[in-house]
């Protein structure tokens, strides 16, 4: 249904619950990144208060940036003054490595380890046990082509490992290095961001068997643009072919990104200091979008720019395959609620979304297949097992798969079945130390008001990753 044609009674309308989207946790890193690398005072304003921006806030100043509230900040949006280390972070000696901790955060450790490794000294990058198992190697391969010598302490390719910095030098491999996005494209970012500090251009090839979540690279550039670095986006129709380059800001039209196919040229250059604005975050927006489908109020969803290049914009057009009935302005989309039902979805590059598409899903009627998101399996959970264990406990049926999952959607079932997952009495959830896995399992709760899914979880803080104001907002909805 066409927003224009989208009925909605004056009942829908008044019933309407508005709340806003928390700040963008991609870009708050990205930006706090730029910020700490430039030559002089930055304010980077609407930035993300949650437990993995402290820790990349934590680590750059350890690096030689600082940074200082300003009085406009809040709980849930951060503002700050930052003063940066000039393009150079400083680590420690090797009898000293600077200490990196970045707990549970995957985005500050792949970001950071890039970044650092174009400075100069010793940094140890560790964090959480689960953080330990999560590889690193293709990034620090690709390290190591550019000067970069590091010692892993455990787990070959995972941290903590030690940086052995020295600066990066394109000289080392010609001017250029090949890198996947098979399990991340944060690796690819992190070089990136890395890149202006070399003294020479660098062009990074996107290799590997397949891209996933290519428009965060997309962030990336566009933080590269906003801080004044300079580079270019060359793509070419297949392996081997000649390349050809984008015009100027073209890159921001790519929907996806093939292996072999796109390179990216950034050429050496200084961060520029200056105010700076986060946007709105579709990924912690989602769980709201979905509660409007799912519960019995419409929810609209204020400060999201509707032409974002986040990729986990793709919940709209997710709803919309679904049937959910929305409205749209540039900043704000308004979900009621529907009847949806089982599609087919390709969430290689929204991978974030996978727990609360399988609960949508499972309200749904008919089966709906999530592909491409094999590398769910590494998050800070399994994100394929984990939603199939505890909406298992809510009587829905789904198939594990090798690339995702297929979710049997309970809605229009005969035999007695309930149309809308329920929790029998005296269950535990767990959220499998995931705030992914929190969030989405509180949808659970909109059709049993009798239900306090906050309650029933092992550890419902876990949402302080990303949103630490979840459960707060999450009461206006239930």
């Amino acid at each position: 249904m066409s927003q224009s044609t989208l009925a909605v009674s004056a009942a829908e309308e008044q019933a309407t619950v508005s709340v806003t989207a928390p700040a963008s946790k991609s870009v708050s890193h990205r930006y706090l990144i730029g910020a700490a690398l430039a030559q002089g005072v930055s304010t980077v304003r609407h930035t993300l208060e949650s437990r993995d921006l402290e820790r990349t806030r934590a680590i750059l100043c350890g690096a030689g940036a600082s940074m200082e509230t300003l009085p406009e900040s809040t709980q849930a949006a951060g503002a700050w003054r930052v003063t940066g280390m000039d393009g150079k972070p400083r680590g420690g000696t090797a009898q000293s490595p600077l200490s990196c901790d970045v707990e549970e955060s995957g985005t500050t450790c792949r970001l950071l380890t890039a970044v650092l490794a174009a400075g100069e000294g010793e940094f140890r990058i560790h964090g959480a046990p689960r953080m330990h198992e999560r590889p690193i190697g293709e990034l620090t391969d690709a390290l190591k082509n550019l000067g970069l010598t590091a010692t892993f302490e455990g787990k070959p390719d995972c941290p903590p490992l030690v940086l052995h910095a020295h600066g990066l030098n394109p000289a080392q491999c010609g001017g250029e290095v090949e890198l996947g996005m098979d399990i991340s494209s944060q690796y690819f970012s992190g070089l990136l961001l890395a890149a202006p500090m070399g003294p020479a251009p660098l062009s990074v090839t996107l290799g590997g068997q397949k891209a996933v979540s290519w428009p965060y690279v997309g962030l990336t550039l566009q933080c590269l643009t906003d801080y004044g670095i300079r580079f270019e986006v060359q793509t070419r129709p297949q392996a081997g072919a000649a390349w050809e380059l984008l015009p100027p800001g073209a890159w921001r039209e790519l929907k996806a990104a093939q292996p072999g196919r796109l390179r990216v040229t950034v050429h050496p250059g200084a961060y520029q200091a200056g105010d700076y604005t986060v946007e709105g975050d579709w990924s912690g927006a989602s769980y709201l979008l979905a509660a409007g489908a799912l519960g019995l109020r419409p929810v609209r969803v204020e400060g999201l720019r509707t032409d974002s290049l986040q990729g986990d914009r793709a919940m709209l057009e997710i709803l919309q395959r679904m049937g959910a009935r929305m409205r749209l302005t540039p900043d704000s989309v308004t979900v009621y609620p529907s009847a949806l039902h089982g599609v087919e979805l390709d969430m290689g590059d929204c991978p974030d979304l996978v727990p609360t598409v399988a609960v949508l899903a499972a309200c749904a009627q008919g089966s709906t297949r999530i592909s491409n998101v094999a590398h769910l399996r590494f998050k800070e959970s399994d994100r394929i097992s984990a939603p199939a264990q505890e909406l298992t406990k809510a009587g829905v049926g789904i198939d594990q798969l090798s690339d995702g999952m297929l979710v049997h959607g309970l809605a229009g079932r005969g035999n007695g079945k309930p149309a809308f997952p329920r929790l029998p009495q005296g269950v535990a959830l767990s959220a499998h130390n995931d705030h992914r896995i929190a969030m989405s399992l509180a949808l659970l709760g909109l059709r049993q008001p009798e239900v306090k899914i906050r309650d029933l979880l092992d550890d419902p803080m876990v949402v302080r990753k990303s949103f630490p104001q979840f459960w707060n907002i999450w009461e206006h909805l239930a």
